[in-house]
């Protein structure tokens, strides 16, 4: 069984060889290989020789295209800035000053330099190892495109002072992840991935009434065109738990704050569930025989379904050793019992 029936049996419940392992590279990857951050997210090329190398050498399953959260603004008009040693910038949000998105450019993703580029890595994972590993796309959600695009302080006065135009605003968000997504699974990706940090703020009413909705819609048509749905919300979501549970998505990634025993009973036995050691203190800071450990533990509070990752991004200090007793390999177990 390769990794990409491996991945997709594990998605279904099925009994599995061992745990899928879906470590979240972007720094890292890029310094492995004698490359820098920005490289890394400025130019595909770079990005899928990092991530394959660490996929061979660390043995991960899945294909990434991530990179930074400005893809898609960039697209609407924004400059970003690529840092050498540190995440892109985004050197003005498009809505910052001038709230009125129908002035906005309506993105192209065969046009857009950066859409154009994650969908060109999608197509080299495709031509190269597809069928090996599995391969996966990425939107922004509403709340985090919103925020781009306003930015984080803007948008969430506008989720208090005018909840239509908040609204307006993630739904044309929403209508571009579309448009963006079509092609990423057209080019080989069996998964999108949807980044939705922003939501993590935000109170539960605030939460359900209006991103909910939106992430809803997001999730139907992904999966409407055949794509497997990854959810990546940064922080703390105990408190948006029950709002995801009506998403239908197949895999969340759970930060390191969340209790995976309470994901699993919110969320039920068919989603599953990544995460969600520490990167720093767990993975980074720590030693292999401990986080060998961690990772059991987490598989035991988890349960079936379950893949090997941290609660975000693996830091870029990570010893080597460190990230190869992440992703040893974890025996599938029925009934994992608690280390």
């Amino acid at each position: 069984m390769n990794s990409l029936e491996r991945y997709l049996a594990t998605i279904d419940g099925k009994p599995v060889d061992h745990l899928a392992r879906l470590p979240i590279l972007m720094q890292f990857a890029a310094e492995h290989i004698g490359n820098n951050y920005g490289a890394f997210a400025e130019d595909y090329r770079v990005r899928t020789e990092a991530n394959l190398a660490c996929a061979r050498e660390f043995g991960i399953d899945q294909m990434n295209t991530m990179s930074d959260p400005y893809c898609e603004t960039q697209a609407f008009g924004a400059k970003i800035i690529y840092e050498r040693n540190m995440c892109p910038r985004c050197e003005k949000h498009p809505l910052e000053e001038d709230p009125d998105f129908s002035k906005l450019p309506r993105p192209n993703p065969l046009e857009a330099t950066r859409m154009r580029d994650r969908i060109e890595a999608i197509r080299s994972y495709h031509q190269t190892v597809g069928g090996e590993y599995s391969i996966m796309g990425w939107v922004e959600g509403p709340a985090a495109e919103a925020t781009d695009l306003r930015r984080m302080d803007n948008f969430f006065m506008d989720l208090m002072d005018d909840e239509g135009y908040s609204a307006g605003l993630m739904d044309l968000c929403v209508d571009v992840a579309l448009d963006f997504a079509k092609p990423q699974i057209e080019s080989g990706a069996d998964t999108i991935g949807i980044g939705d940090a922003a939501a993590s703020q935000l109170a539960v009413d605030t939460y359900e009434r209006l991103v909910l909705p939106r992430e809803q819609r997001l999730v139907r048509g992904l999966k409407e065109m055949g794509a497997k749905v990854r959810l990546h919300i940064c922080g703390n979501i105990t408190h948006l738990l029950p709002g995801i549970a009506t998403l239908g998505i197949d895999v969340i990634d759970v930060d390191h704050m969340v209790d995976l025993r309470t994901v699993r009973e919110v969320l039920g036995p068919k989603v599953v569930i990544g995460g969600n050691l520490d990167p720093v203190a767990d993975v980074m800071r720590s030693n292999p025989d401990a986080i060998r450990q961690a990772v059991l533990q987490a598989y035991a509070r988890a349960g079936n379904p379950f893949m090997v990752n941290a609660g975000c991004e693996i830091p870029s200090r990570t010893p080597v050793e460190n990230l190869r007793a992440l992703c040893e390999p974890v025996p599938w177990q029925a009934n994992p019992s608690a280390g």
